[in-house]
């Protein structure tokens, strides 16, 4: 049988797809890349925002006039499956089955099962058509797997590694917990082999991924071990880098700095969504953090590693949000000078707290806002840039640019995909994910320019 596969929304999917994509492999099913090659369709979906829902949506109704074809079954697996599950089925009658987050593991016996039904795509209609279910319980322990299965879907020197699921924090603005259930972290020894199965295929660099990477450990062994399991992974034969996405302000420690400051393949790179810097809008967003606490963990990590890149992100516009704590938001930008900043118009999610909220705000003051924060950071990032001109850094290779006749690579200051990127002129030829040394000869708003040395 021939799957077609499509993965979006947030690089923890594409942890959870490969997974899945590599436990349909191993079971002898083959991967297409053309949908009108394949006897079944699977779509793992987002849910995250309003427009990633209506992505997902799309996605399947889209995918669902192959079934006048070839294509006989159509799976939604993932965030959006498991947090309309009531509703769902009725809303996209186009749809064999729904695979819930913490069921995704059982993707063969899900196809299995559509196959036993006997049912084809002409059934759609029929009353006796059996649609699919699989949920498991949301808040039960991350379940400790024994082999590992991946299949590799972009890069093969770089791979997302998931640490842990859910989310405890309970923000007012995020639907998160509602469809991940509570933390929970996968077990050290699990992680540490998947690395290993990673790093024997080529892989050099691991960004380690979850809802919140700090707090790993907190639920299976009591503490906080993210400092150790960075360690461990940092010894692995073939890993070089090791980068740190989605760390909660308040649940940075001082281990994990120590850890990052001593151990040369720990990136001082980290990813730390603040959301807002004015305490009002903190304290509606139920964020564990205020100005002074944000003000304070940004000192100590450059403190620590005077070269280290903070990339965050910001909520603009949360019901609420006056004029003057806008500007003073501006300002505290201005004055800790972040080297990334993501920023997004709030979503009013269904179900949260914060959709209720009293005072929301309308799309074109969202937006606004947002523009002005982006201007800001435009000036911040350029002038950073600019100080990284004459200086040394490696680069990793993610490819070659045949029409501008150069390759294109990322320092440690770039994550894949949503920073910028170091552009290099040269005459070798590179391989992706081959590691050079270069020195930077120019620079923009959000790129570099650099040459081998």
């Amino acid at each position: 049988m021939n799957i077609y596969f499509v993965s979006l929304g947030c690089d923890k999917n594409t942890a959870d797809s490969e997974r899945m994509l590599g436990i349909l492999n191993k079971k002898g099913y083959s991967i297409t890349l053309d949908p009108e090659e394949a006897d079944c369709a699977v779509v793992n979906t987002c849910c995250f925002i309003e427009s990633a829902t209506q992505e997902s949506i799309d996605t399947l109704l889209e995918l669902s006039e192959y079934k006048k074809g070839r294509m006989k079954y159509l799976i939604c697996t993932g965030c959006m499956a498991q947090r309309y599950k009531d509703e769902i089925s009725n809303e996209l009658p186009e749809v064999d089955a729904f695979v819930g987050t913490m069921s995704l593991d059982s993707i063969c016996e899900v196809i299995e099962e559509l196959e036993k039904n006997g049912q084809t795509a002409q059934d759609k209609q029929s009353e006796s058509r059996k649609i699919v279910y699989h949920y498991d319980e949301l808040d039960k322990p991350y379940p400790d797997r024994g082999e590992i299965e991946r299949l590799v879907t972009e890069r093969p020197y770089m791979e997302y590694l998931k640490i842990a699921d859910g989310c405890d924090k309970r923000c007012t603005y995020c639907a998160i917990p509602y469809f991940k259930g509570s933390y929970k972290s996968i077990p050290m020894e699990n992680v540490i082999r998947e690395a290993e199965v990673l790093a024997e295929s080529g892989v050099k660099e691991l960004i380690l991924v979850a809802q919140e990477t700090t707090c790993y450990g907190i639920d299976l062994y009591d503490e906080k071990r993210l400092h150790i399991l960075i360690n461990k992974l940092s010894k692995i034969e073939g890993i070089e880098w090791v980068r740190l996405l989605y760390a909660y302000p308040e649940e940075i420690y001082p281990e994990l700095i120590m850890e990052m400051s001593s151990n040369r393949k720990v990136l001082h790179y980290i990813d730390m969504p603040i959301q807002h810097t004015e305490d009002g809008i903190l304290r509606r967003m139920a964020r564990r953090i205020d100005n002074k606490g944000i003000r304070k963990v940004v000192a100590d990590l450059r403190k620590a590693m005077p070269d280290i890149v903070i990339r965050s992100t910001i909520i603009t516009g949360f019901p609420g949000e006056t004029k003057e704590e806008h500007e003073a938001l501006l300002n505290t930008l201005e004055e800790l000078k972040l080297e990334h900043v993501g920023v997004f118009a709030y979503s009013q999610e269904q179900g949260t707290p914060a959709a209720d909220f009293p005072d929301q705000l309308d799309d074109d003051t969202k937006h606004k806002r947002l523009e002005d924060i982006m201007l800001l950071q435009q000036q911040i990032s350029a002038e950073y840039l600019s100080s990284c001109i004459d200086k040394e850094y490696d680069i990793i290779i993610d490819g070659y640019l045949p029409d501008e006749d150069v390759y294109v690579g990322r320092s440690y200051m770039d994550a894949p995909d949503i920073d910028g990127m170091v552009f290099i002129d040269t005459d070798k030829e590179l391989i992706s994910g081959e590691i050079v040394r270069a020195v930077i000869t120019d620079s923009d708003v959000y790129d570099l320019e650099g040459k081998i040395i």
